[in-house]
């Protein structure tokens, strides 16, 4: 093995063990993945010569655009089609992966037989039950995996009015740019002070991400949600703060997470697959369980449609 493969080995177990304990690592990207995609599609020639090639490319890239700065590291072959390249930014090293052609960016590669583990691992999650149930799903306003989640979430929570507790609340890192953490405290102000419209303002923003639309088309009272937006977000901080301290207690690693009587739970992201997990979370069952809701899964991201996939898909 060369010293490149050498040190990229060590390095990639350093990450592991920091992104276990720091997920929040991966914002040193201050743009989202998709974004990175296509701008690497313009710029990044077509051909790659070798992984430090690519990798050194990678990083007058990233360089360039102003921001976090990253350095190059170590690169290595990583199967047939991609090479892994280590970059640092700090004392934190990551990994990225891109295509030997250069055109794609990968943030993260998953094995199958990992997600394979997962799945089977379902079956085996019991629902704590409670006589109120408390359901909480945490998601990141920008994530396309999240916005699904709360697109089938929403009408399953009105189904039980107030035999649930449910709150959307937030996870304790962002991945998608300023948007994200602007939008993220948009929604707990909105959450807090004026709930009556949080899940209508959350059902109209989950259309096209236009927030502006959203609090003008649902009535959000604008002088309310300013006051609490003021002085660098102060209020908005103090209430997120609370949803991050929740997300690291019951260890969540992604968007979404769904957590019902303070424990993870497995749920499918259609509006009966909750309603489902919600149901189990009952002492005693209501007649609401037997509500008929839908059982397509919506799709991924903003808009209306429905995907083909249950998708265990997250952010994180």
């Amino acid at each position: 093995m060369s010293n490149e493969e050498n040190t990229g080995h060590t390095h990639k177990k350093s990450l592991m063990n920091t992104l276990k304990k720091n997920p929040w690592v991966l914002t040193t990207f201050v743009f989202g993945v998709l974004a990175i995609v296509l701008l690497l599609v313009l710029i990044l020639p077509t051909l790659m010569s070798s992984g430090k090639d690519a990798g050194e490319n990678f990083v007058e890239f990233i360089n360039s655009r102003g921001g976090t700065q990253i350095d190059y590291i170590s690169s290595k072959a990583y199967g047939s089609s991609l090479y892994e390249i280590v970059v640092s930014s700090g004392d934190k090293d990551l990994p990225v992966y891109i295509t030997k052609d250069g055109k794609y960016f990968v943030q993260i590669v998953a094995q199958l037989s990992d997600v394979e583990e997962k799945e089977s691992n379902k079956e085996n999650v019991e629902i704590v039950k409670a006589d109120k149930p408390q359901i909480e799903l945490f998601v990141m306003t920008h994530c396309p995996y999240g916005t699904q989640a709360e697109k089938g979430f929403i009408p399953a929570v009105k189904n039980f009015n107030n035999l649930i507790n449910a709150k959307v609340r937030f996870v304790h890192y962002f991945m998608h740019g300023d948007e994200e953490e602007k939008e993220t405290y948009n929604q707990v102000c909105i959450r807090e002070e004026q709930s009556d419209k949080f899940l209508d303002y959350l059902a109209c923003f989950l259309e096209d991400g236009d927030s502006a639309r959203c609090v003008k088309k649902i009535g959000v009272d604008q002088k309310k949600l300013s006051s609490c937006l003021a002085n660098d977000y102060k209020i908005a901080k103090e209430y997120y703060q609370v949803d991050s301290t929740l997300s690291e207690e019951y260890g969540v690693q992604g968007s979404p997470t769904l957590v019902v009587n303070g424990k993870i739970a497995e749920s499918g992201r259609s509006a009966s697959a909750f309603l489902d997990v919600f149901c189990q979370a009952f002492n005693d069952v209501p007649s609401e369980c037997s509500t008929k809701l839908s059982s397509e899964n919506p799709s991924p991201g903003f808009g209306s449609g429905s995907s083909s996939s249950g998708s265990t898909a997250s952010c994180g």
